[in-house]
């Protein structure tokens, strides 16, 4: 079914809490594939989910018999989780604030809600012992030249992605993918940057997807995890 070894971009997303319905408007996940060799990327991210929401489908799950030992997985999570759970307009995508154990009840549902290092760390713990590799991707950044000014403060969940590959130990790693687009975009300065992004300030161009992705690549190759020596010789140093 797939080929060996297997990339999973599986959860990549970029959208915002209300995803845009402009299908011209892709993430980052299609276009990895031109930047790796000798590997088949398989891109199970859907759009508008946050980590509590992934899981709560099933999607997590979904992946799991999949994997093969010496499969990669990839897990980036953000620009969807923040926010509170425990109000009666609970959107069903905001972790429960922290980074541990803390559990909260959906003001919404009564549900429990949990943070978004659980919901990450245990989908990863699940991967590894199916003998796959996981990345641990901090969330990509908005337009960090909208308006003009360039400011590149990362929200929390960047910190959170690199606690969660702590965490979990052996067979995760950590690329800060945020930082990676960041150091782009200031390199590509103000009219290029807000030309990538046609309709707001999270959703980018085709064009704008396939530079985060070359971001990625260039991220992965100057860090160590195994999906490093899959990335192509020649690709573009974007930062």
């Amino acid at each position: 079914m797939f080929s060996s070894p297997l990339y999973h971009s599986s959860p990549i997303s970029l959208q915002p809490p209300e995803p845009t319905t402009d299908s011209t408007l892709p993430g980052w996940g299609p276009y990895l594939e031109s930047y790796l060799t000798g590997t088949t990327v398989v891109n199970k991210a859907i759009g508008g989910r946050s980590a509590r929401s992934y899981t709560n489908e099933g999607r997590f799950d979904e992946i799991t018999p999949l994997l093969t030992a010496g499969d990669i997985v990839v897990i980036e999570f953000g620009h969807n989780d923040g926010g509170s759970p425990n109000g009666a307009d609970d959107n069903g995508r905001s972790d429960c604030p922290g980074t541990g154990d803390e559990v909260c009840t959906s003001g919404k549902d009564g549900s429990l809600v949990y943070t978004f290092n659980k919901y990450v760390t245990d989908a990863a713990r699940a991967y590894i012992a199916k003998g796959a590799s996981v990345i641990v991707s901090s969330q990509t950044p908005n337009n960090l030249w909208e308006g003009g000014v360039f400011s590149d403060s990362a929200p929390r969940f960047v910190e959170y992605a690199a606690l969660a590959a702590e965490d979990v130990g052996e067979g995760a790693f950590y690329i800060d993918h945020f930082e990676a687009v960041a150091r782009m975009f200031e390199k590509l300065g103000d009219a290029a940057v807000n030309s990538l992004y046609p309709v707001d300030h999270t959703h980018t161009s085709p064009e704008g997807a396939d530079l985060i992705a070359n971001a990625f690549a260039q991220a992965v190759s100057e860090g160590e995890s195994p999906l490093k020596e899959l990335v192509r010789a020649d690709i573009e140093l974007v930062y």
